[in-house]
């Protein structure tokens, strides 16, 4: 007989308190290193931000509560691939079968996390002052190796197999037809999601355009083109050490992430800090629960090392891949705290572009940091492809 076909089942996490309180202990005897007087943040995580976090983490940060309000998200887990998958399923409150199946990928360092505000602005948009039409059944599935999904016992998994996956895991859903989005690494999900399954995805949202490649001449490269590369490449040599890590040596520094709450929350902070639009202040596009509910979902499922291996996954993705045009129509909203936003002459290069916005506020973890405004954006990019799904 054939094997049943994969069926969701509920997922609601429950923190053991014995983990809870390993954690504090672990922030308490945390050694700290020493710093240079008024390194601030020039060298990395800011020591004083960083100690102060952790009291908090330590004494004040109610992770149950956290728990609690994200299991108000209806999760499930599913078995795909060999790998146990958990996603967020909010059908919207529309009328069935009137709303656009949408898959959104997160990135690093996140998980489901980062759509977490802007569900309920997608699935019922008449109760937040938006058209109702414009609805949408919302999957938010965690990539294998983040969040409370599996991490591959072997080879770390690609951005193409990921898409791959979300393929799949819309059709276990019911939808033939879907809207892709997704920013950072999910960006790149969602592209391979329109490369390789343009019969099924109806249009593809971006934040971004991802790391250049371009192996041609140029000097068939327009001058902004031109400039844009250039910018990157500045960009990588003065901020990309994480990335040479998580690409070449991830598992050295995973032992000290995984085995040091402040050092998992130095790594991700920081990052949080650099990629938003907050002007230098992190606390201005998050809250510290917010900031913690992050790194806690990191240190509590114990996913710094497998999610940094995926870096190395797509580094070996081949350059015939990297090059591959979508034709699928796509859609990017650039917001201005990003880290390197691409030319509107790359993006219609790279794609099939009928939509590109520049939203006035939010960074690389817009729909977070601006939910309101990342759903609007949603919204009026989708709209006209309804019709199609």
């Amino acid at each position: 007989m054939p094997d049943a076909a994969p069926r969701p089942e509920p997922f609601t996490a429950r923190t053991p308190p014995a983990q809870i309180e390993d954690l504090r202990a672990r922030l308490r005897a945390t050694r700290w290193p020493d710093e240079p007087a008024d390194a601030g943040w020039s060298l990395g995580a800011d020591l004083g931000y960083l100690r102060d976090l952790a009291a908090y983490w330590a004494d004040g940060f109610d992770w149950p509560a956290q728990e609690a309000a994200l299991a108000r998200i209806p999760r499930f887990r599913v078995r795909l691939g060999g790998l146990g998958v958990h996603f967020a399923h909010v059908r919207a409150a529309a009328p069935a079968g009137s709303a656009l199946p949408l898959v959104l990928s997160h990135g690093w360092p996140d998980s489901f996390w980062r759509y977490s505000k802007v569900v309920p602005l997608l699935t019922d948009p008449g109760a937040h002052g938006a058209d109702p039409a414009d609805a949408f059944d919302v999957v938010v599935p965690d990539m294998p190796g983040y969040g409370y999904s599996d991490a591959p016992g072997g080879p770390p998994l690609d951005s193409i197999a990921v898409a791959g996956l979300w393929a799949e895991l819309m059709d276990v859903l019911g939808y033939r037809r879907f809207g892709a989005a997704g920013g950072d690494i999910g960006s790149h999900v969602s592209r391979y999601l329109g490369l390789d399954h343009p019969g099924r995805v109806v249009a593809v949202h971006r934040t971004d355009a991802g790391v250049p490649f371009f192996d041609g001449d140029p000097a068939g490269l327009a001058p902004e083109e031109r400039d844009w590369l250039a910018t990157a490449a500045a960009w990588g040599a003065a901020e990309g050490a994480y990335g040479a890590m998580h690409r070449t040596k991830p598992q050295t520094a995973a032992v000290g992430l995984t085995d040091s709450p402040a050092g998992l929350a130095a790594w991700i902070v920081e990052k949080l800090r650099a990629w938003s639009d907050c002007g230098g202040d992190v606390e201005r596009s998050y809250t510290r629960d917010e900031i913690l509910t992050n790194v806690t979902l990191y240190w509590l499922t114990g996913t710094i090392a497998s999610s940094m291996r995926m870096y190395r996954a797509n580094a070996a993705i081949p350059p015939a891949q990297l090059a591959r045009r979508v034709e699928v129509p796509s859609g990017f909203s650039l917001f201005p705290g990003d880290i390197v936003r691409p030319p509107r002459a790359w993006l219609e290069r790279t794609a099939n572009t009928v939509y590109v916005a520049e939203p006035a506020r939010g960074g690389h973890f817009a729909p977070f940091e601006e939910p309101e405004i990342y759903a609007a954006e949603l919204r009026a990019f989708f709209r006209p492809f309804r019709a199609a799904a």
